[in-house]
């Protein structure tokens, strides 16, 4: 089974070698066939697609193994950009893997790499998140969860929610920190800025038109900080009593929200004395 990444808008991002397995294999399990088969008309490609979705996905793998057996190739493709990334796939993937097939990845666009190669930001690595809860709860809490990372935190972002959850990140988040707002990437409309957290709901609500579209957010890790909040502190003592000194930082993040490479320092100076 071949993994193929299409174009997020622009048609000319789809790769030569993606044209070609899309045209050569057996079929196309697509996220929505209505909107793939107007992707294959533009491109002239007649491969067969049939649906594969966060709804019928597994069951639909099933169809993909029997044809698997069959000695067929299929790919796979998501409305756009990468399957299996905050995208149906990834269970068809595993099964397919368990069945014993080969899965062939054949890259190509990626919303989240291409607003982060945009961005602006040097850290070393990221944290992909994804969508976040769409209840406004839940939302808040994972937002709380991740307050003590520190790398840019990468979250898709839907045009019903966008207002709401840049809202809430900027609630739960320090407002210092900054957000890359990228909507529509390869799009006629394609719109990237970076600005501090806390201006970023008055500027969406500046122009309607901002909220339109598709969105990746980029924002910033946590601020550096001077020295370990007293909670922090007493939680690493207590882990430490139990625990190694990784497992023991490890934790007092994931309860603190506390950098956890200050914690890791202070646990070593801990243990040394």
């Amino acid at each position: 089974m071949y993994v193929v990444a299409t174009p997020l808008g622009n048609l000319q991002d789809i790769s030569i070698r993606a044209q070609a397995v899309l045209s050569e294999v057996g079929a196309i399990a697509a996220e929505d066939t209505r909107h793939s088969q107007r992707l294959l008309d533009a491109l002239g490609i007649r491969t067969r697609l049939f649906p594969l979705h966060e709804h019928n996905e597994q069951t639909a793998v099933g169809q993909v193994i029997r044809m698997l057996e069959t000695g067929q190739h299929v790919a796979l493709i998501s409305d756009a950009g990468t399957p299996a990334i905050s995208d149906p796939g990834a269970r068809a993937v595993a099964r397919v893997r368990e069945a014993g097939f080969p899965v062939v990845p054949v890259p190509g666009p990626c919303a989240a790499i291409a607003a982060l190669s945009a961005s602006g930001f040097v850290d070393d690595g990221f944290r992909f998140v994804g969508f976040l809860p769409a209840k406004q709860a839940a939302r808040r809490a994972r937002i709380g969860e991740l307050r003590g990372q520190e790398v840019p935190l990468v979250f898709y972002e839907s045009p019903h929610r966008i207002a709401e959850s840049v809202e809430d990140l900027a609630a739960v988040l320090e407002p210092s920190r900054d957000i890359v707002i990228a909507r529509e990437i390869t799009k006629i409309y394609e719109q990237i800025a970076r600005m501090p957290l806390g201006e970023a709901p008055a500027w969406l609500a500046a122009d309607a038109n901002r909220c339109r579209g598709e969105f990746v957010l980029i924002v910033s890790g946590a601020p550096a900080v001077e020295g370990l909040p007293p909670d922090a502190e007493r939680t690493l003592a207590l882990l430490l009593e139990e625990l190694p000194v990784k497992s023991a930082a490890r934790l007092a993040a994931d309860i603190t929200g506390a950098a956890r490479k200050l914690l890791y320092a202070r646990a070593l100076e801990l243990k040394g004395s």
